[in-house]
């Protein structure tokens, strides 16, 4: 019985991550001002503005960040969260399950950066088209955040500051994430 549970529980995780994805690349792209006619852009829009559209009309932009976007994001994962609870017979207490869901929130952000520099990073060392709408996307999205480091850890012809970036962030996984996350399961289970 436990193999069915951990079935259910990878598939609850797939379904909510894929959700989670879409929205976080939705909220990326708004933010960064990625290309609209990019038609990899134009298919998150077309998938995500029926569910974003009406959250809009109440929970309004903040500066270019999308907070619509940010809330569908993180009740995707306290869904996730609750679902998996309760395939294992736990029923969290309620502070506890915000605070993990909010852990998997900023940890699901970071690991999403992480991912889309290391592709992008990748996809630019390999030569492919500048102009394949992957490569854009995901250059439009990494730019803000390698934009400070940009040009000052170049070795020869290699910047480094991808790789920086990426350890910056795998260390805020350590340090931030994971201690918040720790702090939410403490609360789930105690009364």
């Amino acid at each position: 019985m436990p193999y069915l549970l951990n079935a259910l529980s990878m598939l609850v995780q797939v379904a909510f991550g894929a959700i989670a994805t879409l929205f976080l690349v939705r909220l990326a792209a708004e933010a960064t001002r990625a290309d609209f006619h990019n038609p990899l852009s134009q298919f998150i829009y077309r998938y995500t503005n029926p569910v974003l559209a009406p959250v809009r009309r109440v929970l309004r932009n903040w500066r270019r960040i999308n907070l619509a976007a940010l809330l569908v994001v993180w009740l995707a994962l306290l869904i996730e969260r609750l679902l998996i609870f309760v395939l294992s017979g736990f029923m969290p207490l309620i502070p506890g399950l915000l605070v993990l869901s909010l852990a998997d929130l900023l940890d699901f952000i970071l690991l999403f950066y992480i991912i889309v520099i290391f592709g992008w990073s990748l996809l630019t060392m390999l030569s492919v088209d500048p102009y394949q709408p992957l490569v854009r996307l995901a250059g439009h999205i990494v730019e803000p955040v390698l934009r400070p480091l940009r040009g000052r850890l170049v070795v020869g012809s290699i910047d480094f500051s991808p790789t920086v970036v990426v350890i910056v962030l795998l260390l805020a996984r350590i340090l931030i994430a994971a201690p918040l996350s720790d702090l939410g399961a403490h609360l789930a289970i105690t009364s």
